[in-house]
């Protein structure tokens, strides 16, 4: 009789246990579960941790992350508001905010990646399409450095933006959010991972940066050309300066020179009547040396100065 009692016992153990396993659960701290009966919710979501009860083989635990989860797009091709085909790639973060709203709309994960497939991938192809091309690559207008002409043309030729990248994710998020939180999440963070130019976009933008390093360059040629010329003025002006000065320098010096060579030679000329015939003679002799040479004629009166010497050479 003490058999079968205890064999009863341990029967009634086991299917007390084995109930118990039924119905009792575990919540992580990272971990939030939905309780459903027949497919549908009882009761709010546990987001607390620890060990939980059901009702075994009625109730159904539905267990989602609490933590923060990735979504990564695939990248798109995508135009602008000016025509130009990018490729675009994203990602964002979001949380399961509402267990119970995000199981009665999504169920499980996997369809909750579709949907924000569709809703982030479609607010990113309707903002980028709204504006320009510079306005999705740039996040602000920038100004170049620089203590030289190059960086003050380059700065010329930059396009300003108004919006730029940085106010077109946080446009794009808060759109997302808006039919995300009917779905019981909540996008945490948007951001533009990559911006491609296709191999058309690709061509134009290296071909409009090589004509505005060629228009730079042109512009620097001129310059230069018209600083060339300035310096080449400037010396050549200074150079008939100098010349002109130098020359003045020159006429003075032999000025002088002459002045006290005549008044040496008046001085001696003025000793006596055979120092005044000497210089008179040696004076005549340099302006024949200076006037005469194997083919010149002259035509003299006999009465001239100029003869007097040769008429006494007879």
């Amino acid at each position: 009789m003490d058999n079968k009692k205890t064999i009863i016992f341990i029967i009634l153990g086991a299917i007390a246990l084995f109930f118990f396993s039924q119905g009792a659960y575990i919540v992580n701290e990272t971990e939030q579960v939905v309780v459903t009966q027949f497919g549908k919710p009882v009761g709010d979501a546990i987001t607390t941790p620890g060990m939980k009860f059901k009702i075994p083989f009625i109730q159904t635990t539905h267990f989602f992350d609490k933590r923060y989860l990735e979504w990564d797009g695939d990248p798109n091709q995508v135009p602008t508001k000016d025509k130009k085909f990018i490729f675009v790639d994203t990602y964002a973060r979001w949380q399961i905010t509402d267990p119970l709203q995000f199981y009665k709309r999504m169920t499980n994960e996997r369809s909750a990646y579709s949907r924000l497939d569709d809703i982030l991938d479609g607010e990113t192809r309707n903002f980028i399409a709204k504006h320009n091309i510079e306005e999705a690559v740039r996040s602000s207008n920038r100004t170049p450095v620089s203590s030289g002409v190059v960086g003050e043309m380059i700065g010329d030729s930059l396009m300003t933006i108004s919006i730029g990248r940085d106010k077109i994710q946080e446009m794009i998020q808060k759109a997302s959010n808006e039919q995300a939180k009917e779905l019981g999440i909540a996008i945490l963070d948007f951001r533009i991972k990559r911006i491609n130019y296709v191999e058309e976009v690709q061509t134009q933008v290296y071909e409009r940066m090589k004509s505005e390093r060629y228009r730079i360059a042109d512009k620097f040629k001129s310059e230069g050309q018209g600083e060339a010329s300035r310096i080449n003025g400037e010396k050549d002006r200074e150079l008939k300066t100098i010349v002109s000065e130098a020359y003045k320098t020159a006429e003075e010096i032999k000025g002088k020179a002459d002045a006290q060579a005549a008044a040496i030679y008046s001085a001696a000329y003025d000793k006596s009547a055979q120092s005044r015939q000497l210089y008179s003679f040696i004076k005549s002799m340099e302006a024949y040396e200076k006037t005469f040479d194997n083919q010149t004629h002259i035509i003299l009166s006999t009465d001239s100065e100029f003869y007097k010497y040769l008429r006494e050479m007879k």
